[in-house]
């Protein structure tokens, strides 16, 4: 398997993450030497912790995803060692974070590190458990599922108008979503989920079988890096 990645996006937005966690402490420890020391100021106080906090929020996030190893990238790359070389992975290289092309055929990845139980009823994914720091996270947003069937849906769309631009329409092959569960703690019930899901463990042998059956030749995965960064 081919890694392509944006090497320098990761250590930048990495950078980003650390000095952001750092103004945050020092604008917390403003507001809370303004509400002790000059109750006066008390608007200030107020704005100073809810700034800081905010920041300590985005300074979390980012560090997760680009900071902090093993990142969302290396987590992928590690589970899908051996491939064949005709796959190719981009990550924040491409039109989507993570992007496989191989005889599989194309996949957008959408990595999830929540613990617990994650399952999809009703039309909606839930997840429960995880312990008392993933409940934390989860209520202050940092872990937070979301809505990854909404997800999917945009980073398809915007692959799809990538290509449109620069092959006809006509030659598009399909473009498939996978969650992927990076956790070992996770407990994975995908129901009938319209959207292939499974954990990390599993994600390997699915692409395997899926590259037996060819859905793109070699011309066509060809013709589709060429579109894409060779490095």
């Amino acid at each position: 398997m081919r890694i392509i990645k944006n090497e320098k996006l990761i250590v930048r937005n990495g950078k980003i993450g650390q000095w952001l966690s750092l103004a945050a402490l020092v604008v917390l420890g403003i507001g809370m030497y303004i509400s002790f020391a000059k109750p006066e100021l008390f608007t200030y106080s107020i704005i100073c912790l809810v700034v800081g906090f905010i920041m300590t929020q985005v300074g979390m996030y980012m560090g997760s995803r680009w900071g902090k190893s093993p990142r969302p990238d290396e987590k992928l790359d590690a589970g899908l060692k051996g491939l064949h070389s005709e796959f190719n992975i981009y990550h924040y290289s491409s039109p989507v974070s993570h992007l496989l092309v191989g005889p599989s055929g194309i996949w957008i990845l959408l990595p999830y590190h929540q613990r617990g139980k994650v399952s999809f009823e009703k039309n909606r994914w839930k997840m429960k458990g995880g312990g008392f720091l993933q409940n934390y996270m989860r209520i202050f947003g940092q872990e937070n599922l979301g809505r990854p069937e909404l997800d999917a849906e945009n980073e398809v769309k915007t692959l799809q108008k990538f290509f449109a631009k620069n092959m006809d329409e006509s030659d598009i092959p399909e473009i498939k979503p996978i969650l992927v569960f990076t956790a070992d703690e996770v407990e994975l019930d995908a129901g009938d989920s319209p959207i292939a899901a499974m954990k990390m463990k599993q994600l390997k042998e699915f692409l395997r079988q899926g590259g037996k059956n060819r859905a793109l030749s070699s011309e066509q995965i060809a013709e589709i890096t060429e579109l894409l960064p060779k490095e």
